[in-house]
């Protein structure tokens, strides 16, 4: 894959999310956006990272407020991207489960 083609998004027809030009399928809403296509026949996508926790909030008390954040930092250490994903709140006796899940799509040689 050339650099420029790696940086280059679009958005998405179905969920108008901005995604990479280069994907296959839609990683917010899975609608498919190509198919068949020779030149992504070629490519492999692996999951490089995945985390998943849960919030739980005790029977007894009051409520609780969540804000969920999501932060990229390049190799110096430096905020290239921060979104916020969700707020919500979890009422006793309540859970809330967060995932998050870093896939790479590379070409195959």
């Amino acid at each position: 894959m050339n650099a420029h083609r790696a940086r280059v998004t679009r958005v998405c027809p179905h969920c108008k999310a901005t995604i990479l030009a280069s994907a296959d399928v839609c990683p917010s809403c899975r609608h498919h956006l190509r198919f068949n296509s020779s030149a992504t026949a070629q490519r492999r996508t692996s999951c490089a990272l995945r985390v998943e926790g849960t919030l739980e909030q005790p029977r007894t008390g009051g409520f609780s407020e969540y804000s969920m954040v999501l932060s990229i930092r390049n190799e110096r250490g430096e905020e290239i991207e921060r979104k916020l994903v969700g707020v919500g709140a979890v009422r006793p006796g309540e859970s809330r489960t967060f995932a998050l899940a870093v896939e790479l799509t590379q070409d195959a040689e």
